[in-house]
This record gives C-alpha cells, structure tokens and sequence, in this order.
C-alpha cells in the first residue's frame, strides 16, 4: 500500500534516529531516573494510594534489607485473603472487588447483594455484540478490548459524568462485562479469521466471574471446581499491585486531566497491551516451549545449559532473559508466585502434567543461581507471577490470545479502585517535569538551509 513512498519513510526514519538519540550519561548527569527508579531499583515516589501495598524490604539497624515479598489490598495480606476463601472452598474475585473498591471486607449478606449486582449488570447494550465485535472483528485482542471499551462511550447517557457515583456505576459495568468482551472478541477472531465455528454464549446470572469465563469460552460450556477455583485465584491475584505499576500509574495521569471512564480505561489497556506489562507469562510459556522442542527436558545438565545459552542470548529471542523470573520490586519471593505455585501443583495432577510441572520448578529452583553467576544484581531474583500463570492458563486450556485479556478481567478492578481515588482527592493534573538537552539554535530562512 505504501511502496510508492516507502523510501521517503526510510529517509526520514534516519532522520528520526538521528534527532532522537539522548546518552546514557546525561541521565547521570542530570540525576533523572529513567523508567521512575533509582539507581537502586527503588521507584520514585509520585502519589499516595490506600489501595495497595507492596512489602520486599525490611528496615533494621544496618538499613533495609530483602525480606519474602508481602502484597496487601487495603491493608489485608493477599495470602490471608486467599487462605480465607480458598479453605472456606468458596469464590474470592467478587469478595476482592469489594474490598478493593470500598476498603472492607463485605459480610455474607452485602457479598450476596454486590454478586447480585454485577450479575444484574453483566449485559451490553442491544446489538452491541453483533455491531461492535463480530462486524469488525480484530486480530488482536488487546485491541479490540480497548475499541469496544470506548465504544461503550456511545451507549452511556452520562459518559462525560465524573462524579464518584457516576464514575462507579460504569467501573461496575465495565468489571461486569470485561469477560464478555474478552470471549466475545476472541470467538470473533476464530470464526471469521480462522474459520471456526462461531458460538456465542450468554453469561449466567447465578455463575461468578471465573466461572462464566470457562462457560462462554468453551464450546460444552463445562469445566470442573478445581479449573474454576484455581481461575478465580489467578484473577485475585491480578487485580491490583501497589499502584504504581504501568498501567495504574497511566490510570491515574489520564484521570487527572479530567476525562471520562472508558478514555482512562482504554489507555490502561494500552499500557497492559505492551509485552513489557502484560504479555509476560505469554513469553515464558512460548520460552518452554522451545526448550521442549530444542532439548531432552528430563536430562537435567542439558535444562542447565540451555538457561545458560538463554542469558548468553544464543537461544529462544536471544534477548538474555529466563522469562518470569525477577521483578521490579520483590528480590526474594514474589507472594503471588508462592501461591500460584501451589495451585500449578494441584491443577497439573488433575491434568496429568506433573512430568511440565516439575521442570518448571527445576527451573526456578536454577535459574535464580545463572542469574547471580551472569549479572551483578542489586537484589535477589526469584519466580515473579507470570511464571506460574502462563502454566496454569495453558494446563486450563485458555489460548496465548487471551492471556493478557485475562489479566485486563482482573485489572480492571484495581485501575477502577485508582481512577476513583483519583477523582475523589481532586489532585491537580499530572504533569512531570523533562529536562531539554538540546542546545538552543538560530533559525535559518528557508533559502538558506542546506
């Protein structure tokens, strides 16, 4: 289409590459942290949140040190909130939306009630599905998530409505209906750009969120207690983390400048789309599976070499990376992975895949001692969550195409918990500060530019 002036777009790419590039040093220079961390990994402060808090370090006398990373939604440990519904054999997602949302954990009756809700508002418009998904169906998800987010604009009687009770109504609806949108999109993809059969499965009323997920994804509509279980886990896990990961953080700068609901939204999924946030665990499955397909797994001496060639950048992307381990701010444990870890185990004696299980753990028993041989850490490294949730949604056979969707269904939560904090302490619109390094110059009339 644009072979015509494809050279002139090269010419002026090398000009772009030309104009663009700032050294290393000057960021040293002039003492700016690039990526909002410091030189010792640690992020740099821009905001006050009660939503969520992240622990990986410990003060003593001597300074901080590395301790077993701790997650907290309002103030409650992620682990005592799993341990509470996961022996209580009972769902967990909606009870942390709550929490999460309103800053307390709801009783019997006002969980039933919130359930009861965002079951009541698990529906889009008339003719949205047909209209907005399968008459332009996408090969991406993560983009026609993002499209049919901002087209729910067109259907809001009050979308440009930023009081906290407007505000609330549509991060409700938006939690209830981000499953629809994920299978919706994804069903369309099959069907008209692979040539499958089409399905399209409504949610039911009396099924949570996970449990609608497996219902409408899969074609029998079946799934076993344990499949839906470990799923809802995985999606409280997901929710939200410490506010200042990419996407929240883009929550909060598109929400101060005082848009509307499905703009911020769409910009968070923006952010999420980046394989840098949230395609990592897509990246550590595809990165076993070249291992199986390279080398003999079961000899132990060849997985070592072949995560050594990894970091050596002479296999799978050569990047120098073993996917899934290491975060940017847990050294010693990531609490999530330390669940998921154990949910891995259950699900793959379910599906008979103990043999893909305990490689996995061979793996992030070793990996941790490459990296420290190879790279000069600050921190510790261990197992992040995309390590162990890669495994799982595969073993639950969910497709690589709905990975990040999935951690959108679950996110989602804690990018509404965000854009309401925002809205309520009426901040001033973000806006950092960008040092110019580039010298000033004369301007030269056009007769005389060379």
């Amino acid at each position: 289409m644009y072979s015509e002036i494809n050279p002139y777009i090269e010419k002026l790419t090398e000009l772009s590459d030309n104009s663009n590039s700032i050294s290393p040093d000057m960021y040293k220079e002039h003492k700016v942290f690039r990526g909002l961390r410091d030189l010792n990994g640690n992020g740099v402060v821009t905001g006050l949140t009660e939503i969520s808090r992240i622990k990986a370090k410990e003060k003593t006398p001597d300074g901080d040190v590395p301790c077993e990373g701790q997650l907290f939604y309002r103030g409650i440990s992620v682990r005592d909130i799993v341990g509470g519904f996961w022996n209580e054999q009972r769902f967990g997602f909606e009870e942390t939306v709550y929490l999460l949302l309103f800053s307390k954990l709801p009783d019997a009756k006002e969980l039933g009630h919130f359930c009861r809700t965002l079951a009541y508002m698990r529906t889009l418009p008339d003719s949205f599905t047909r209209d907005m998904i399968l008459k332009a169906p996408g090969r991406d998800m993560m983009n026609i998530l993002s499209r049919t987010v901002l087209a729910l604009y067109a259907y809001d009687d009050e979308p440009d409505d930023t009081s906290t009770a407007n505000v609330l109504r549509q991060c409700l609806h938006l939690i209830s209906v981000f499953p629809m949108l994920a299978v919706y999109g994804y069903q369309s993809y099959l069907h008209y750009h692979l040539g499958q059969d089409l399905f399209i499965r409504n949610p039911r009323q009396e099924l949570g969120t996970a449990e609608n997920l497996l219902h409408m994804l899969r074609e029998n509509g079946e799934y076993s207690e344990l499949e839906a279980r470990i799923l809802d886990l995985a999606l409280v896990l997901h929710a939200e983390h410490g506010g200042g990961n990419n996407s929240t953080f883009t929550t909060h700068v598109v929400t101060s400048s005082g848009t509307d609901t499905y703009s911020a939204i769409a910009a968070a999924l923006g952010s999420l789309k980046g394989p840098r946030h949230g395609g990592a665990n897509i990246k550590v499955v595809k990165m076993f599976d070249d291992m199986q397909q390279t080398i003999d797994t079961s000899d132990r001496s060849a997985v070592r070499e072949y995560l050594t060639k990894l970091l050596d950048k002479e296999a799978f992307d050569c990047a120098g990376l073993i996917y899934g381990m290491g975060h940017a701010v847990y050294s010693r444990s990531d609490p999530r992975a330390d669940i998921l870890k154990q949910c891995a185990k259950a699900l793959a004696v379910e599906k008979g895949n103990e043999e893909e299980f305990a490689l996995f753990e061979y793996v992030a028993e070793t990996a941790p001692e490459l990296i420290a041989e190879k790279r000069k850490m600050y921190k510790g490294v261990s197992p992040n969550v995309d390590f162990y949730s890669g495994l799982i949604y595969r073993m639950l056979g969910l497709p690589y195409e709905l990975f990040t969707p999935l951690f959108a269904v679950s996110r989602i939560t804690g990018w509404s918990a965000h854009r309401i904090e925002e809205i309520q302490n009426n901040g001033k619109i973000i806006r950092p500060a960008y040092i110019s390094v580039k010298p000033e110059s004369k301007y030269i009339p056009i007769n005389r530019r060379q």
